[in-house]
């Protein structure tokens, strides 16, 4: 068993934002004192007005070592790694210094729930989790703070990026129609990248210096070279020590500039280098795997009265209130009329208490277990959820092929995939230009 981070936990998308947990037996031996009691340490970069410390990247590069280790990826010279490995410590610490200014925080609470979900994906409690991670030579304390410190690094790059990404109805017309035209967009791709970055600045010299290098590492992955080696010796990209994998993708979550050239892949396949703002890209193919399309599902129409207590009306009065307006209903009354008065939900309560057809997982599992319970014009007796207590009736069932909405669903989410990717690269370099950075010989 063995505890990584929470990007390694839930996919290459949010790759990179940290390395690993720090080791913590590397940082201790790398700081423990020597016999003439002076601290064996140093600053390796400067970085706005922070610094990258010696033990920290000796720590990162036995973390990475041995993660590459374990992926059975070769590694790289060792001088290659530390140089790629201090580079990610450097951003690292650009969006720290970027997150405390905007003041984004993780309380206790989120940082728990983080490590419940580590631990469950380990077959373990919480409480068991400070011990397996000493077993394995991690201090507790030590990994909290690293996992508080991503999910801060999410935060800032949902802020920064992601909630920034506009996307307009023309924009998912546009993408139905391309994927009505392009069977392919339909598939699945398994696709791994390496990146030659290139600084927004960048002088004619450095973008030719970095075209040579993109080309120098085609010619050596076109020529049979492992592709994971030279994305981890040669990458700027945030996947760079996953070997480049962007792992599965449907056709129109590819970052956009990848769409076409992925298409124009068979597997195994390498892509010659592709320049964008970001720099040079260099792509491979590896598998690829057909989808499904068409989209059915079981559909209930309902209607409810929702009521909340407050300091007048507590529970008991609430479900009297709700009984009485139910017995008013089943001899004859109108329900919409009732719920346009009576209800409590801002969402129906206008609409005569209409929640319209929904399908599975549209409502809260309490909610959703009473209409299962129902039949067709049939009147619940009054229940509760998380949003007070509701009485509801069933208006029809129906099965329901909901494949253009669900289309419509999954373009907006496939181009905001695709849009994140090169978006988040982007901000990265930005920040990367604009800081002070002086690394220490």
């Amino acid at each position: 068993m063995r505890f990584w981070t929470l990007s390694t936990l839930t996919g290459p998308a949010l790759a990179g934002l940290l390395l690993l947990a720090a080791a913590p037996a590397a940082l201790a031996q790398t700081r423990e004192l020597s016999a003439q009691g002076e601290l064996l340490d140093r600053v390796v970069a400067v970085v706005n007005d922070g610094v990258v410390l010696n033990s920290d990247l000796d720590a990162q590069v036995a973390a990475v070592t041995e993660r590459l280790r374990q992926q059975k990826l070769e590694l790289p010279p060792q001088n290659v790694l530390r140089q790629q490995v201090l580079e990610r410590l450097v951003l690292q610490e650009i969006q720290v210094q970027r997150a405390t200014h905007a003041g984004v925080k993780i309380s206790d609470e989120q940082v728990n729930a983080a490590l419940s979900d580590v631990a469950k994906r380990n077959g373990l409690t919480l409480s068991q989790l400070p011990e397996e991670l000493a077993k394995q030579g991690i201090d507790y304390a030590s990994y909290r703070e690293e996992i508080r410190r991503e999910i801060t690094l999410n935060l800032l790059r949902q802020r920064d990026v992601l909630q920034h990404i506009s996307i307009t109805p023309r924009e998912i017309d546009q993408f139905l129609e391309k994927q009505a035209k392009t069977p392919s967009e339909r598939n699945e791709y398994n696709v791994s990248h390496i990146l030659i970055a290139v600084g927004q600045e960048a002088t004619t010299a450095q973008l030719e210096a970095a075209q040579r290098r993109a080309t120098e590492v085609y010619e050596r992955a076109k020529s049979g070279e492992d592709f994971a080696k030279l994305a981890v010796t040669y990458s700027n990209s945030q996947t760079a020590f996953d070997g480049g994998a962007l792992g599965w993708r449907k056709g129109s979550e590819l970052p956009t500039f990848l769409t076409d050239v992925v298409g124009r892949l068979k597997p195994g396949d390498v892509s010659e280098p592709l320049r964008t703002p970001t720099g040079f890209h260099i792509v491979k193919l590896n598998e690829v795997r057909g989808g499904s399309q068409q989209a059915v599902e079981d559909q209930i129409h309902a209607r409810h009265i929702l009521m909340k207590t407050n300091e007048l009306a507590d529970d008991a009065l609430v479900q009297q209130k709700l009984n009485a307006l139910r017995d008013r209903i089943l001899k004859g009354e109108d329900f919409s009329g009732i719920a346009q008065t009576n209800s409590e939900d801002p969402g129906s309560a206008s609409e005569g208490g209409d929640l319209g057809w929904a399908g599975p997982g549209s409502f809260v599992p309490e909610f959703e277990q009473v209409l299962a319970s129902l039949k067709d014009n049939e009147i619940s007796m009054p229940f509760h959820t998380q949003y007070g207590w509701h009485i509801v009736q069933v208006l029809g069932h129906r099965r329901y092929d909901n494949t253009d909405e669900l289309k419509r669903r999954q373009a907006m989410e496939a181009i905001r995939a695709s849009k994140a990717d090169e978006e988040t690269e982007l901000w990265l370099r930005r920040m990367r230009d604009e800081a002070y950075v002086e690394f220490k010989s």
